[in-house]
């Protein structure tokens, strides 16, 4: 089994958990990157509204698929070794991304760069699980959250500047090849400044919940995503209401194998635990959020107010600013007040969101750079405040030998957020946009309903929370 023994190596557990950050720090930034290229890679590929959607949302309906079980094959086979793989099937799909003749290439290709983040994502949050001393942690998972802003910063920023300058006459696609050099990198490096943590090579991989679980989500996304669109058609009804038996088909396969005493996918034990399923909830919610906006506020400036991609990554910096700074101040409190902080990050968020709804909804005769800057980084603040004391509250109880399950399950929740949030905000632009009345500022603000009632139902959920474990345990704060 793993254990915070196993990582013993005379290697400075920061130095380890600022590599893999880096390597996290290439998918988070492959995300944000994109969304200011859609524009461009839009008009160069001749895409539908539904492609444009599907280059965001087959990258991270693979990498959901993906992060559930490639947790528990770092626990088999070695959270070191699966995430080098994964940093290296990441870099090769980049390569292909950004080499893509046609959108159906680019589409498959992203589906391809999910699956290796699906494979190093899950060891990040697992390893530095466990090489810190709980003393530590919040203080590494602060850090996560400042490499959260950074690549959301240096996302549009980067990729503004990349397409801007056209290389060679290559437009949107150094915004891809870039990965490459840092994957190089990641991977050299990681040979000496990570670990090597002991498996559990005895564990049993659940296949058939592999396939029960990759089903269901795939009922979910597939027709969230092409619905609204089409119309809703009786195909997509009928895949929707075929996730909820699949659903509780795997679940009850994972409560067969812990009758049996087999490994599970997702473990039982996670899932009886109160606080675990409580907090991936608010995590599925809170990222469904934010992915959308930014997918849908690329082309609002872009296409609606002719911004070109790079002064579209300087309108939306103030965001990951924002995050710095709450990742930043919710750090120095370590693990006290858990749900206060989150419930003051959601509430301005709920805030920062009508706030952005109504500018964007109103925009001013001249749009400038500055004009959405102080919705924008509100909103960063509020959820700088939040992510830190979000995961701690997940993995706060998980056992060093699940880990990579409970990191895995619960990025796999974020990230079926984020896949459900895509498809809901850009369908809400998209149909709004083709209603004839082809006004950027009503569809923005017929989208953005949907992140105010997230960040409400966050709220509400977390009071649920609160008087559930006061009531379970009265001399316990939540």
């Amino acid at each position: 089994m793993t254990s915070s023994q196993d990582t013993k190596s005379g290697v400075n557990p920061w130095f380890t958990a600022a590599l893999l950050l880096m390597g996290n720090f290439m998918n988070l930034i492959d995300v944000s990157i994109v969304n200011v290229a859609l524009p461009s890679i839009q008009k160069d590929l001749s895409a539908t509204p539904t492609q444009i959607e599907w280059v965001s949302a087959a990258y991270v309906l693979a990498f959901a698929v993906g992060l559930l079980p490639c947790g528990r094959f770092g626990d088999k086979l070695g959270r070191k070794r699966l995430f080098m793989l994964g940093v290296s099937l990441f870099s090769l799909a980049s390569v292909l991304c950004g080499l893509a003749p046609s959108i159906g290439v680019l589409i498959g290709s992203r589906a391809l760069q999910g699956i290796g983040g699906a494979m190093m994502v899950p060891q990040v949050m697992a390893i530095m699980h466990v090489i810190f001393a709980p003393e530590q942690k919040a203080k590494a998972f602060a850090l996560a959250g400042v490499i959260v802003s950074l690549g959301a910063v240096t996302g549009p920023l980067l990729g503004g500047f990349l397409i801007t300058a056209d290389i060679n006459d290559l437009g949107w696609r150094p915004i891809f090849l870039v990965n490459l050099p840092v994957g190089v990198l990641v991977v050299l490096a990681g040979m000496k400044l990570i670990p090597r943590m002991s498996s559990s090579r005895t564990l049993a991989i659940d296949w058939w919940g592999v396939g029960l679980f990759a089903l269901t989500i795939t009922l979910i996304v597939l027709p969230v995503v092409e619905g609204p669109l089409l119309g809703w058609p009786l195909w997509c009804l009928v895949l929707l209401a075929l996730s909820l038996p699949m659903a509780v088909l795997f679940v009850r396969r994972q409560i067969a194998l812990a009758a049996a005493d087999r490994e599970q996918l997702l473990p039982v034990q996670l899932m009886r635990d109160g606080g675990f399923m409580s907090g991936v909830t608010i995590v599925l919610m809170h990222f469904s959020a934010i992915p959308g906006m930014f997918l849908i506020l690329a082309i609002y400036l872009q296409t609606g107010f002719g911004f070109t991609p790079m002064q579209s990554g300087i309108a939306t910096a103030p965001f990951p600013l924002g995050i710095m700074l709450g990742s930043w101040i919710t750090g120095r409190f370590g693990t006290r007040h858990l749900t206060g902080r989150i419930a003051l990050g959601a509430g301005l968020l709920v805030i920062g969101m009508l706030y952005l709804r109504h500018v964007t909804g109103n925009p001013p005769a001249e749009m400038r750079l500055t004009t959405l800057a102080p919705p924008l980084a509100l909103n960063g603040f509020g959820m700088g405040l939040a992510i830190s004391p979000l995961f701690q509250m997940v993995l706060r109880s998980v056992p060093d030998r699940i880990a990579g399950a409970a990191t895995g399950g619960m990025q796999a929740f974020q990230q079926v957020g984020a896949a459900i949030g895509i498809a809901i905000a850009s369908s809400l632009f998209f149909v709004q946009l083709q209603s004839g009345q082809d006004n950027y500022a009503a569809a923005m603000h017929f989208a953005l309903t949907y992140q105010v009632a997230v960040f409400t139902a966050i709220l509400l959920v977390l009071g649920v929370r609160t008087l559930v474990v006061r009531r379970r345990q009265p001399a316990v704060a939540a």
